[in-house]
């Protein structure tokens, strides 16, 4: 091979591919060489992560990607919060549990009976969701004593994928930050939280950082897959800080949407924003590549219109989401809005139906057709995203001009053009391989084939096309905006 390549392998919560990335010396390309799906099981009411059948197409990505010529690395980027206990032999002790299995409902409050809200914030600046790491695992310590009496390592995702593949157990600090069990002002796990909770402090692993290695494939596996001892290189392992070196932004302050199942809002600040108001404000802080930190916010995505759409096929009706967009169009603007955030939302199930049920409980216009639903899904993402930016600019006394939307989000141009006419700033929507370029960029950086990640932004920026979208119509959206905020307020009352 003249030119280095590397392959990275980029899970998703619905679907995953391994893409092989060459750098030239002026541009990155990239390759796909195999896609797969992630649905997860449902056994005894539980949802678990498929999580050997996700090994096996790792595996199978490794065999196309020979065959096609090689690599000379492998980097693993996935979702954050959940995990797997391994025993003292290496072995699982159950499959993994998927965010959206309801056993975390209402352990948040025993958690803060242990330990107060303010405690957990304060430690980790995390987001308070209820899928957090420190919520399952709270849940496994007094629900189930067995498996974490049992538990010699906890595994998240992308570290346990590694470990299937190097045998080396430890823990990428971009993924550790999401759990609510990591301070990112002393890098260290909160020791003092799992012990107040029953978690035992010793099966959080060692913490290693992006451009280190995992170790290389072990022998075992190379004979297996006729496979060289290929480094496996810790990347951004979650996978929005993969997505966060891709953000195209020539300045300093930027605002990026990493769009997907799921928004992430935020900015790259170099030391945490702690504190009651971006508490309140429900503001995360994760670790970044290169130290930095992504305060940002989790928003409800895509996923309401995947789910909506898996609905209305169970239903009978082939819908794709091209058709789903037009109909969007068609419907009459500004009807009704959802909060995308509320726990209405959360499960898979009706989507449709409990859109309808919250509007109806919230005193608005019920949509009635396929169409007045995703016109209300599609206007309140974007007006959330508003209201998040001045929440941000807020926190931050900073003015942001324009909003970066990076990842496969971007595909879909009506939420991209309804993003800036509600927020009245100019959207630059690309790169839509965000993630895998970000993943690729830092395997490189690993390489020493780029120099650090302002030298990788300039690459990908001259790598992919970014379009523009303006906003128009703002009148009619301001108006409009100011029910939207109403009706998000009277949420707010009646969840609390």
């Amino acid at each position: 091979m003249d030119n280095k390549r590397v392959l990275a392998f980029d899970f998703g919560a619905s679907s995953g591919r391994a893409m092989l990335g060459e750098y030239d010396g002026h541009t990155l390309r990239m390759q796909e060489i195999h896609r797969f799906g992630n649905e997860p099981v449902t056994v005894g009411g539980t949802i678990y992560w498929d999580i050997l059948r996700l090994y096996h197409e790792l595996k199978q990505s490794i065999t196309k990607a020979l065959r096609a010529g090689g690599f000379d690395a492998i980097g693993i980027d996935t979702w954050g919060v959940d995990f797997a206990l391994l025993d003292k032999r290496g072995n699982m002790l159950c499959n993994p549990v998927h965010y959206r299995d309801l056993r975390t409902e209402g352990i948040d409050r025993e958690v803060f009976r242990l330990i107060s809200r303010e405690t957990v914030y304060n430690s980790t600046g995390i987001q308070h969701m209820r899928i957090n790491t420190i919520f399952q695992l709270a849940y496994v310590a007094k629900h189930q004593p067995e498996l974490m009496e049992n538990a010699e390592t906890l595994l998240l995702i992308p570290d346990l994928l590694a470990y299937f593949l190097t045998g080396k157990k430890c823990s990428e600090v971009t993924n550790a930050s999401t759990t609510s069990l990591f301070n990112p002002e002393t890098y260290s796990w909160c020791f003092d939280i799992c012990e107040k909770l029953g978690i035992k402090q010793g099966v959080l692993p060692e913490i290693i950082y992006p451009g280190e290695m995992y170790g290389t494939l072990s022998k075992e596996l190379c004979e297996e897959l006729s496979c060289g001892e290929v480094p496996v290189i810790a990347v951004p392992t979650h996978d929005t800080a993969s997505a966060v070196v891709s953000a195209p932004a020539v300045n300093r302050d930027f605002v990026y949407i990493s769009c997907g199942t799921w928004s992430l809002l935020g900015i790259e600040s170099d030391r945490p924003i702690v504190g009651k108001e971006s508490m309140e404000a429900n503001f995360t802080n994760e670790i970044g590549f290169d130290n930095k930190i992504r305060f940002l916010k989790n928003i409800m995505g895509l996923w309401l219109i995947q789910e909506s759409r898996r609905q209305w096929q169970r239903e009978g009706a082939e819908v794709d989401f091209n058709t789903l967009e037009n109909e969007a169009l068609e419907a009459e603007p500004f009807l009704c809005f959802i909060d995308p955030d509320a726990p209405d939302f959360e499960a898979p199930g009706n989507l449709p139906e409990r859109i309808r049920k919250f509007c109806m409980r919230t005193g608005q216009q019920v949509p009635r057709t396929r169409g007045e639903i995703m016109r209300c899904i599609y206007q309140s993402l974007a007006f959330k995203y508003r209201y998040t930016v001045e929440k941000l600019e807020r926190l931050t006394g900073k003015q942001f001009k324009s909003i970066n939307i990076i990842g496969g989000g971007i595909k879909d141009t009506l939420l991209c053009r309804m993003t800036a006419n509600a927020c009245g700033r100019d959207v630059h929507a690309g790169p839509v391989e965000a993630t895998v370029m970000g993943n690729i960029a830092v395997q490189f950086i690993a390489l020493g084939e780029i120099r650090d990640l302002s030298q990788a932004r300039e690459i990908i920026r001259n790598s992919t096309d970014i379009k523009i979208y303006k906003p128009v119509q703002q009148e009619e959206w301001q108006k409009a905006y100011e029910e939207y905020k109403q009706i998000l307020g009277g949420n707010h009352e009646r969840n609390q």
